[in-house]
């Protein structure tokens, strides 16, 4: 991206509207372009580090909008989002100019984003450091390129894991990763055929390792495991746990090279995964989704985007189009980290509806939404501990060192859209 806006200085291009799937630490290098008017708009899923703090401070001229990955794919599709020229990162670009993520020195997995783009943007150009005779894989077949540019790298695959899913569960991590585990068996779903998938933080990949020995135990092989893949799920799949992997994503270089080498590791496009606008999205497919949080209220909201001190941390990515499409969305929090409160009477932010959560596990027990009476039955007759959601707000809010920071009253830097499009919450200065 730097590499890309830099050209684009050069040429005297201004108000430029950039839509990159994510943003990290390492676009903190963006930030100048913010500044001087390069770039005056930007969409995205997910956003931290340098350049959310920039956002933040009001560097950028208009608010970004934050999309769900399903939203972000549907805006392309449905032409809401309309994109004049799409630059993809390729890790090796055969003689025909198909693009692919799973050989190269910088191979990082399906190009499942950057699909989207290729078949809707007017113009596309990839970038690449690997050209190959031949490829294992084609994300993004060359008919849909425009051209193709040589440069002397991509970037670095090896930081790949960072962040999240480079962290190890803590003792209360855990605790309710195995208590989420015992949820999922007692409430039926854990049968032939299941299908599953969790997010990247530490202890939603020490309920996917928790959950392997009761697959074992209970003869259970699943359908499929999808999402962005972690070596965790690599480990169940190859261990005959489910049949085959959805892939949107590797987030580690174990699942970059299961997409190698494992004929049953599909790729999928984000629209494949979670659009709102395709029926048959693998998201709807889904029997369990393991969710993060940074606070859920008693309403069972989550947010994802925002901490409770007001800093953007995140956004949607995939959270809000699992929970909408799977049929036991459950989410897994401590009751407090880094002394305030994560369940509260009201959101920093609001990422994702509560409507469409099932429960809520802690360190203190498991909160059920009041829409899954059979859920909470079943919860009790296998003898786990159900608490009110209330009961968790106060015993959080009894661990807390501070108190939650009021909502700003500024100007808007970000609209937070739901997967429809719709806006339903709003960041300010």
């Amino acid at each position: 991206m730097q590499q890309v806006l830099g050209a684009c200085r050069q040429l005297g291009l201004r108000d430029l509207h950039i839509a990159p799937s994510s943003l990290f630490p390492c676009h903190g290098g963006l930030v100048p372009f913010l500044r001087d008017g390069t770039v005056t708009r930007i969409t995205t899923s997910y956003m931290n580090g340098p350049l959310a703090d920039a956002v933040m401070a009001g560097d950028l001229s208009h608010p970004v909008t934050m999309q769900t990955h399903g939203g972000r794919a549907f805006a392309i599709e449905s032409g809401r989002m309309p994109i004049d020229c799409a630059f993809i990162a390729a890790p090796a670009v055969d003689r025909a100019g198909n693009l692919s993520g799973a050989i190269g020195p910088e191979a990082c997995g399906p190009l499942g984003y950057a699909m989207v783009d290729a078949d809707h943007a007017a113009q596309v150009v990839a970038l690449t450091d690997h050209r190959a005779d031949n490829l294992p894989r084609i994300c993004i077949p060359a008919h849909r390129v425009t051209r193709i540019v040589d440069v002397d790298s991509i970037g670095s695959a090896a930081r790949i894991v960072s962040g999240t899913t480079g962290r190890a569960p803590s003792d209360k991590g855990r605790a309710i990763a195995d208590l989420t585990v015992t949820l999922i068996a007692a409430s039926g779903l854990l049968r032939d055929g299941f299908s599953f998938q969790t997010g990247a933080g530490a202890t939603s990949l020490a309920v996917a390792r928790a959950l392997a020995p009761e697959m074992v135990s209970r003869g259970v092989r699943g359908g499929f495991a999808a999402g962005g893949i972690t070596g965790p799920l690599v480990d169940m799949f190859r261990a005959g746990l489910f049949s085959e992997i959805r892939d949107v994503q590797a987030f580690d270089l174990a699942a970059v090279a299961s997409y190698r080498d494992d004929a049953a590791h599909h790729a999928m496009s984000a629209a494949q995964y979670a659009s709102p606008g395709r029926a048959d999205a693998f998201a709807n497919g889904l029997d369990v989704m393991i969710l993060g949080a940074a606070e859920v209220d008693t309403a069972f909201n989550v947010n994802v985007t925002q901490s409770s001190d007001g800093r953007i941390i995140g956004g949607s990515g995939g959270h809000a189009d699992t929970a909408a499409g799977a049929k036991l969305p459950i989410v897994t929090t401590q009751l407090s980290a880094g002394g305030y409160a994560k369940v509260v009477d009201r959101l920093t932010c609001l990422t994702t509806p509560g409507d469409t959560i099932a429960a809520v596990v802690t360190e203190a027990g498991i909160a059920i939404h009041p829409n899954r009476p059979e859920l909470r039955k079943a919860a009790q007759q296998a003898g786990l501990p159900i608490v009110d959601i209330d009961d968790l707000r106060r015993a959080a809010g009894a661990e807390a060192a501070h108190d939650q920071h009021p909502r700003r009253t500024g100007r808007v830097v970000a609209r937070c859209e739901h997967r429809d499009g719709r806006v339903i919450d709003e960041i300010r200065l």
